[in-house]
């Protein structure tokens, strides 16, 4: 079972063995939403099955959502009803990339493992890395699935809401940090929300900040030493992972994973839905 990440060769030998295997493209660009699905249509790991940040991965029905913000997370039942109509069991291999540095691919990621499906891992290095290997891309879209009925179990994610966030702020029980870009952070830019700002206390590390420079994750080591750095002697059992919207902030929460820090908690409605409240403090700088 890979429940993290998973590299080229490993994937290629995944799929090699004949085991229940789904792999889903994530491509998305938050800023024209209609170019993942294109981006999807041109060229895709062979077989890939296309999850949509807007229409699979978010909310769809106001009354129907487990967090708020500008993606709120649909219900656990509204996403089983959906991993049911792409033909995905609980005993397949889950396998999950994009072509945006994971900060797209996190998303599902997540959610599967609050599906209570632990078997699902993250392609280190993305679409550019299978394609750099040679291996098999398709395009065009498919949209014929097997059907099945996919069946919740107990969840593999902690899930914060605002209210336990804001009850917690200054307390050594939480450690929020910010996967925002650092202008973002400190309130000196901010192109989405309506608020400029932070958290008060939150830490800042771009999610970018895992990554190398050809779009793996660095090394485990390399990853434990940066979040003991930034963290600072806190507890990292204590780390809530936000960003703008609950998306970006997933590298921050798989990399202190894979860095052997344990799985952090999510606060899936993150600023967009913090700031929405003029009540709630900001903090800038």
């Amino acid at each position: 079972m890979y429940t993290t990440l998973i590299s080229v060769p490993q994937l290629h030998a995944l799929m090699a063995s004949g085991q229940p295997l789904m792999v889903f493209d994530c491509s998305f660009e938050l800023m024209k939403p209609a170019e993942g699905d294109a981006q999807y249509a041109a060229s895709h790991i062979a077989g890939a099955v296309r999850a949509n940040l807007d229409r699979h991965l978010s909310a769809n029905d106001e009354a129907d959502t487990a967090s708020g913000g500008r993606h709120p997370l649909p219900s656990r039942e509204a996403f089983a009803a959906w991993l049911g109509s792409t033909g995905l069991t609980p005993d397949m291999q889950v396998v999950v990339y994009d072509r945006q540095g994971v900060n797209y691919c996190g998303r599902l990621w997540w959610m599967l493992k609050w599906a209570g499906h632990e078997a699902v891992a993250v392609l280190d290095g993305g679409l550019q890395a299978w394609q750099a290997a040679g291996g098999a891309v398709a395009s065009g879209v498919s949209t014929e699935f097997q059907a099945s009925n996919y069946l919740l179990a107990p969840v593999f994610a902690k899930l914060v809401d605002t209210n336990t966030v804001a009850s917690q702020l200054a307390r050594p029980t939480q450690t929020i940090l910010d996967a925002r870009a650092t202008p973002r952070f400190r309130g000196e830019v901010e192109p989405l929300d309506p608020v400029a700002g932070h958290i008060p206390g939150a830490l800042n590390r771009p999610f970018q900040q895992n990554f190398d420079a050809n779009g793996f994750f660095k090394p485990a080591h390399e990853l434990r030493t940066e979040f003991d750095a930034l963290l600072a002697g806190r507890d990292p059992a204590s780390v809530v992972h936000h960003c703008g919207s609950g998306v970006s902030a997933l590298p921050n929460l798989i990399a202190m994973e894979v860095a052997g820090l344990g799985r952090t908690a999510l606060y899936a409605g993150s600023w967009s839905e913090w700031c929405s409240d003029p009540q709630r403090p900001v903090a800038q700088g």
